[in-house]
């Protein structure tokens, strides 16, 4: 039977933070079109009037060598932080395009365009509010000249003008900052929630291995000490005693065997399989995918074989949602019908089978059958997908059935 191990849910975590970082880093790649659009349009309005082929070239060259500088900022920032190479720059193209502000007030939105990749960079927030009163500051003073050379007939004058410029850029530079950082925050709070989940996997695994440690040692060790004891006294006595030898050898033996069922017992113990402790187990795990489970209690009074049945058909369940779905909603319920025990997975996300069945439903069909059960698996609805353990309750001793016990159905067949 195939079980989900820990790399399995560690691999699936890491694919899920890998595609929210792509979608992240593209969403940002979008919003540049918003910037870079307007410019090219300002640019546009503005050849043959006011600029010639030559600017106009120029312009297009800082446009383009700015969006590459935003996606290097963009990447960068969200993988830790930008140098300050690169963003100063990337500042100086952002500044010296900036100018064009002289021509059209469209070219106001490139040094936004500058400013919404650079606060992706970790910085304290006296930064962030002096780096967009510094980018208000510069935009208002280019503004407030365009405003004169393109409207020298105002009714303002440019003390008038340069504060009402410089409050509006400098409170647009705010807005932005502070959408970017939104989503800058949402994009750690992946990563630390990754980086836990990793953490609490890695001492899980840690302190398993110290209590099967200790079992060890608290099994094998007052054992293996008796063993060694007996056998360097019957050595020395194999000589002058052979009778006291032999029964200090025949110790010896019962101390082995007595160790090597203790053994056996632990090893039992380990492999057992609880249903309770399958289905807190299951539900801790889907839960840390990133899958909302939501799990009855069973029923009371199930003999150990239907218990130790229905719970190996919840974890080769749980392993399906994980491996063979994209998940977002699982629930477990577990009914006594009559004479039998009913279980049901049902959960959404199911992708198309991309080739044959596994071997781990065929496993569960098996145990089942062994106590008279089957085991129904198929697609439901649009994207679900149900997994369905029958199981028959033994009969009481005292009221045993009059007829014939029936055959089991046919194992692992689909609904």
């Amino acid at each position: 039977m195939t079980v989900a191990t820990a790399a399995d849910i560690e691999e699936q975590d890491t694919r899920r933070l890998e595609r929210y970082r792509r979608v992240t880093y593209r969403s940002f790649m979008f919003a540049a079109v918003g910037f870079v659009g307007p410019s090219l349009i300002a640019l546009a309005n503005a050849y043959g009037d006011d600029i010639g082929a030559g600017v106009a070239l120029a312009v297009l060259a800082g446009l383009g060598l700015l969006t590459w500088f935003y996606a290097r900022l963009v990447r960068t920032g969200l993988e830790g932080g930008a140098r300050r190479r690169d963003i100063a720059a990337s500042g100086a193209v952002a500044g010296a395009v900036s100018l064009m502000l002289l021509v059209d007030p469209l070219f106001s939105v490139v040094p936004v365009f500058w400013l919404s990749a650079v606060v992706l960079t970790p910085m304290s927030r006296g930064r962030i509010a002096a780096l967009c009163l510094g980018t208000g500051g510069v935009c208002a003073v280019i503004a407030t000249v365009g405003a004169g050379r393109i409207a020298p007939d105002g009714n303002l004058p440019w003390y008038g003008v340069f504060p009402m410029v410089f409050a509006i850029y400098s409170a647009v530079c705010g807005v932005v900052a502070f959408v970017n950082l939104y989503q800058r925050r949402m994009w750690d709070m992946h990563r630390e929630t990754h980086a836990a989940r990793d953490a609490l996997a890695r001492l899980a695994v840690t302190e398993e291995r110290l209590r099967f440690s200790r079992d060890l040692h608290d099994l094998l060790g007052h054992s293996l000490s008796l063993i060694a004891v007996k056998s360097e006294l019957a050595m020395r006595m194999a000589g002058t005693d052979p009778e006291r030898a032999g029964a200090e050898m025949a110790d010896v033996r019962h101390a082995a065997r007595e160790a090597l069922r203790e053994v056996r017992a632990a090893v039992s113990g380990y492999r057992a399989v609880e249903l309770e402790a399958e289905l807190a187990g299951v539900r801790a795990v889907l839960e840390a995918a990133g899958v909302r489970c939501e799990a009855g209690a069973p029923p009371d009074g199930l003999p150990p074989e239907v218990r130790s049945v229905l719970a190996w058909v919840i974890r080769e369940g749980a392993t399906n949602v994980i491996k063979h779905s994209e998940a977002r909603r699982c629930t477990i319920s577990i009914t006594s019908y009559g004479g039998s025990v009913v279980l049901e997975m049902l959960n959404d996300g199911a992708r198309a089978a991309d080739g044959p069945g596994g071997s781990g439903l065929t496993g569960l069909a098996e145990r089942a059958a062994v106590l008279g059960g089957e085991v129904a698996y198929g697609r439901r609805g649009r994207d679900g997908f149900l997994l369905r353990a029958a199981v028959p309750l033994p009969a009481p001793a005292d009221e045993p059935g009059d007829g014939p016990v029936p055959a089991a159905a046919p194992a692992g067949r689909e609904v």
